[in-house]
């Protein structure tokens, strides 16, 4: 998919949303837990439920991985499901990899080709050869960690060398990277008030943005300093959508904290 097909997703949808399936079988309905594959009845019901508030889905790897292999059944399951019954939605892998040379290319070789998602989240520590090898893939996006939305980004992002913090060196090395074109970048709604400078270093850029919701991010502090013409926004909701409630009506409750979203969202999109 291409910024321009994605861009008019969220313009025919008028959101920008999308929803984390990062499904816990400790948190999932009860009643799920009696199904042949708990966490694909889950996301399937999610997915049926709230397909035409958001413009992208984003399991987060760790969730499925942490039960082996029938957690990764179930994750090729959702995607096939997605790419089948919904080809025009953005799909991301939430793996956050990061690994040089051959191995890195492996990484891509999963995501984009065995499972077939579009995109791919990366961590940019180990430098150029850790990422290019995930911007060979014509079609396919690669979204590098910038400035994420949680406490410990303080740690290493922000911290200035020369003038400059780590998160704009990343922006600005990144954006020379070979076919940079394919490259998003995740900063957290819970850093707001950075996206101004950010807009100076990627202005073009699609943003994925997490932290709206149980982070306490506001979506439209991140629009304000974030949205351009093209929009340039993925904001990401997950347990305040997908846990909404515990009970039977589960996927009717997320379809309403969704379309909640996705009403505010229109609103910024006049």
């Amino acid at each position: 998919m291409t910024n321009r097909e994605l861009t008019e997703q969220i313009r025919k949808k008028r959101s920008f949303l999308c929803i984390g399936l990062d499904t816990d079988l400790d948190k999932i309905p009860g009643h799920l837990k009696q199904e042949e594959d708990p966490i694909f009845s889950f996301n399937k019901a999610i997915i049926d439920a709230t397909h035409e508030y958001c413009v992208a889905y984003k399991p987060n790897i760790a969730f499925y991985e942490a039960y082996g292999l029938a957690g990764w059944k179930a994750l090729e399951k959702t995607i096939e499901y997605l790419n089948e019954h919904h080809p025009d939605i953005f799909t991301i892998a939430d793996a956050k990899r990061g690994d040089i040379g051959n191995t890195a290319t492996r990484y891509a070789k999963a995501f984009f080709e065995q499972l077939n998602f579009d995109s791919v989240t990366v961590a940019p520590y180990m430098g150029r050869d850790s990422v290019e090898p995930f911007l060979q893939f014509p079609g396919k996006h690669t979204i590098l960690l910038a400035l994420t939305s949680n406490q410990g980004a303080f740690d290493f992002q922000t911290t200035a060398y020369e003038g400059k913090a780590l998160y704009e060196r990343v922006l600005e090395t990144a954006s020379a990277y070979e076919h940079s074109e394919r490259l998003m970048y995740v900063v957290g709604a819970t850093k707001a008030e950075y996206l101004q400078d950010i807009r100076k270093i990627v202005p073009g850029s699609f943003l994925l943005v997490p932290g709206v919701g149980a982070q306490g991010g506001s979506l439209q502090e991140v629009c304000k300093y974030g949205m351009t013409e093209e929009v340039g926004l993925l904001v990401n909701s997950t347990r305040a959508i997908i846990y909404a409630s515990e009970g039977t009506d589960f996927a009717e409750a997320a379809a309403a904290k969704a379309k909640e979203l996705r009403d505010q969202m229109a609103k910024e999109l006049l």
